[in-house]
């Protein structure tokens, strides 16, 4: 009689290998802008000097000028940059992350070394009115991309939001006109992209219809009966329907003293401010608040939502249209803060980029702030290129805004995941 051995299990412990995932797509593109740099500072190289000017002679605190030697920083830059670079590719082969701060610092340094490099022998560098137009540029995009995060992150992608800020344009512009007042005017854009907000929750989210779809054919609609309104109604006697009144610039005292950042900062229009506000509300409300816990549970797993009690398709429609709320308060800034008056595709695709700084900065309100900035900055850039004549081609300086949105979104923004229920409709089971 045979007796069988008993098997012991192995008591040895179980080594579980972490998964190694590597992206290479910061250290590519550094090192994309490390050829640029020896392409446009050596193959193109510029001699003399490079002055910025950081106050006015009107500034209660007037800063000296930085006047540095072209080549030589085009040099050092170029060595910062590799050095950058070589680490960034270091980390990625080790299937570690390079950090945002080494980003921010490459853009920086770049930064620097062109304005060096395209300022050289010409007229100083503005770098308070760089800045200044950059965050006057920014506005209309960063209530837009404050419109998208609300909106998607509620499960509804927001593709609307050129529309939104076009409404929110004509309306502002006709009803300040009529009525002599630009705070009328600012809540009547905000009435304006609530309704075009309206029609795109009615259709997407009671009639399931195609968010993408209805969202094209909403910016399709805008813009069709704003150019036939203003040609057939604003254009005919601009005085009576498009002259509205300007918003008025309101310095804060000391604050808007400080050396560069007082006037970038704190003196401008009440709808700056409003934007400040706008963008901690925002973030505070969505990440601390049961508003946004609501919110991002209906974008993320609605049907977990709907077993705790929150009604989804209502929380959807009713955020929808406070998204659409503040896209529209971001158009009225074209007409009542910008330019003064309507005129047709005013907006001119600022929808849409807004749309990818929501993308860009991974549905999050900051982010998506200091994406709007980036691409506001790059808008500016083109003017002062212009202004300082700089070398640059002019065709190129048109087109910078727009390429800078694309290198952006496919080669910044790394692995990032919308909200689970983003673009999905709900139906109750």
């Amino acid at each position: 009689m045979s007796t069988a051995t008993p098997v012991i299990p192995d008591s040895s412990p179980i080594v579980l290998e972490k998964a190694t995932i590597r992206s290479w797509k910061a250290p590519i593109a550094f090192g994309a802008f490390v050829v640029l740099s020896l392409i446009l500072f050596f193959g193109f190289s510029r001699h003399g000097a490079s002055t910025f000017r950081f106050s006015d002679k009107s500034d209660k605190i007037v800063l000296p000028n930085l006047v540095v030697d072209t080549f030589s920083t085009t040099i050092i830059v170029t060595i910062l940059l590799a050095i950058i670079a070589a680490g960034s590719f270091y980390l990625s082969s080790q299937a570690r992350k390079t950090p945002i701060w080494a980003v921010i610092l490459f853009a920086l340094i770049f930064m620097f070394g062109f304005l060096a490099w395209a300022g050289s022998g010409e007229l100083p560098v503005p770098v308070t009115g760089l800045l200044l137009g950059t965050v006057s540029l920014s506005v209309p995009l960063v209530f837009g991309a404050l419109g998208g995060v609300i909106s998607e992150r509620g499960g509804v992608v927001n593709v609307a939001i050129e529309g939104q800020l076009l409404a929110g344009a004509f309306v502002s512009a006709m009803v300040a006109t009529l009525t002599g007042s630009w705070v009328v005017g600012l809540f009547a854009a905000v009435v304006a992209g609530v309704l075009v907000s309206f029609v795109l929750a009615a259709f997407a989210i009671k009639y399931l219809v195609d968010q993408v779809i209805v969202g094209v054919v909403l910016n399709v609609l805008v813009t069709g009966l704003t150019s036939f309104l203003y040609s057939k109604v604003l254009a005919a006697d601009p005085t009576v329907l498009n002259h509205p009144p300007r918003l008025p610039e309101w310095p804060i005292p000391v604050l808007s003293d400080i050396p560069i950042i007082g006037p970038v900062l704190f003196h401008q229009t009440i709808i700056e401010y409003l934007m400040y506000i706008a963008v901690f509300a925002v973030w505070y409300g969505l990440f601390h608040t049961r508003w946004g816990l609501r919110l991002r549970s209906v974008g993320e797993h609605p049907e977990a939502a709907d077993t705790v009690g929150i009604k989804v398709n209502s929380t959807r429609f009713w955020n929808v249209s406070l998204a659409g709320a503040v896209a529209g308060l971001g158009g009225a800034y074209f007409t009542l803060g910008s330019v003064g008056a309507f005129s047709k595709e005013m907006t001119a695709g600022q929808g849409f980029i807004a749309l990818a700084a929501v993308i860009f900065g991974r549905w999050d309100p900051i982010r998506a702030t200091l994406a709007a900035l980036l691409f506001g900055f790059a808008s500016n850039l083109q003017n002062v290129l212009g202004i300082i004549g700089s070398p640059v081609p002019s065709e190129f300086m048109l087109m910078l805004p727009y390429v800078v949105t694309i290198f952006a979104v496919a080669g910044l923004v790394g692995l990032s995941r919308a909200p689970a229920a983003d673009g999905k409709p709900y139906i109750k089971s």
